[in-house]
């Protein structure tokens, strides 16, 4: 079978999903997320990608990227996932395959659904028992976003920009934002879009695709959220 041909527009934000072989480890110490975080930086430098949002669970990761040029993306993932699997095999004396098939990816063409993807992306260790909080977790963008630490690997997205008139009140928005309850419906539909990938669009994004890039990939609504998320905006 042939494999789905998948597309990332230049200027529209995807979540990107990559899987331990067998639910594996990827990640066994520090050191390992370490290399990983530089990989990610040395791959953002060669094919220009910004970079809204990560987590490194201990079996797989998150990644929500805004590639630059049509190609970056397939180009940034062979590069991290190519230079991790030798550094990972080398270190610990293994040989073979490290990654479960290809990466999954989904374009997130809707503003309610690129929020609520960065809040599903930055609590996945606080919903998986791994901690408590979002901000016990090192290896998240959370502590960029919220408590304001410096990293130079993340950029900030336009919304986030949005939630204030000065960078603290950004951060204590996007805190609260995070901190809200999340229905089980909607984590459910975000599982549900991140297993069956492709491009979930609004109406508008969905007839620049099909004009721009046709016969690319299926095209898919989600459906709009039932409720919108309670923050201020300004």
């Amino acid at each position: 079978m042939a494999r789905r041909l998948r597309l990332f527009i230049p200027n529209i934000p995807c979540h990107i999903i990559q899987r331990g072989n067998n639910k594996t480890r990827i990640f066994h110490e520090n050191n390992d997320c370490l290399f990983f975080i530089e990989t990610l930086l040395e791959a953002r430098l060669k094919y220009p990608c910004k970079i809204y949002s990560y987590c490194l669970m201990p079996n797989h990761f998150h990644l929500i990227i805004n590639p630059q040029s049509i190609g970056n993306v397939s180009l940034f993932m062979k590069l991290v996932g190519g230079k991790y699997v030798r550094y990972f095999n080398k270190k610990y004396d293994r040989t073979g395959t490290l990654w479960e098939n290809r990466f999954r990816s989904f374009i997130i063409g809707e503003e309610s659904y690129f929020i609520r993807c960065l809040r599903y992306v930055e609590t996945n260790p606080a919903r998986a028992g791994l901690v408590k909080i979002p901000e016990s977790c090192k290896w998240t963008s959370y502590h960029f976003r919220a408590l304001g630490l410096n990293n130079p690997l993340l950029d900030l997205d336009p919304w986030f920009s949005s939630l204030g008139t000065t960078m603290a009140e950004c951060r204590l928005m996007y805190a609260r934002f995070i901190k809200e309850s999340v229905e089980e419906n909607e984590l459910d539909q975000l599982r549900k879009i991140t297993q069956k990938g492709g491009v979930f669009a609004d109406a508008k994004l969905k007839e620049y695709i099909e004009k721009s890039y046709p016969g690319s990939i299926a095209i898919k609504h989600p459906g709009r959220p039932k409720h919108r998320p309670n923050i201020c905006r300004h």
